[in-house]
């Protein structure tokens, strides 16, 4: 049996000092309780200050994510729940869920040839292709 070389890698902690946590007003219905209440939680993560690999920063800032900005400050509004402690469970879930998501690097590619069958199918759909459009040629109008 082959033995699997690839250690797997724990996810990544973030230190909650790294992070700025927000309060904020939800938008959207909400009745009465609507304009009283700083339920939403607006959670910004300074990517190049932060403690991460410095592998994992370059992959995040990599990311074409609506969510980084230019200077690479991570923001993510949470506002699903009616309570802003869930609101801030919440953000620090999608937090590590994206943080996670590109903390183990991509596997490299390696280049293989195609087989002879691919080829061969290749080929075949070429010459129907050109048949179809040499019958679309009508046969007394030719230069």
């Amino acid at each position: 049996m082959q033995s699997n070389t690839r250690s797997m890698t724990a996810p990544i902690t973030i230190n909650e000092s790294e992070v700025t946590v927000t309060a904020i007003r939800s938008q959207g219905a909400g009745g009465q309780n609507v304009n009283k209440v700083s339920s939403a939680i607006h959670l910004r993560f300074d990517i190049h200050a932060s403690s991460l690999p410095e592998d994992v920063k370059e992959r995040l800032l990599c990311l074409h994510d609506s969510r980084i900005t230019q200077d690479g400050v991570l923001i993510i509004k949470a506002q699903q729940h009616r309570t802003q402690e869930m609101n801030r469970m919440d953000a620090f879930a999608r937090l590590h869920e994206l943080v996670n998501s590109v903390a183990k690097p991509p596997r490299a590619r390696r280049a293989t040839k195609p087989t002879r069958a691919s080829k061969v199918r290749r080929l075949e759909g070429k010459s129907q292709r050109s048949g179809i459009k040499a019958n679309r040629s009508k046969a007394g109008l030719q230069d």
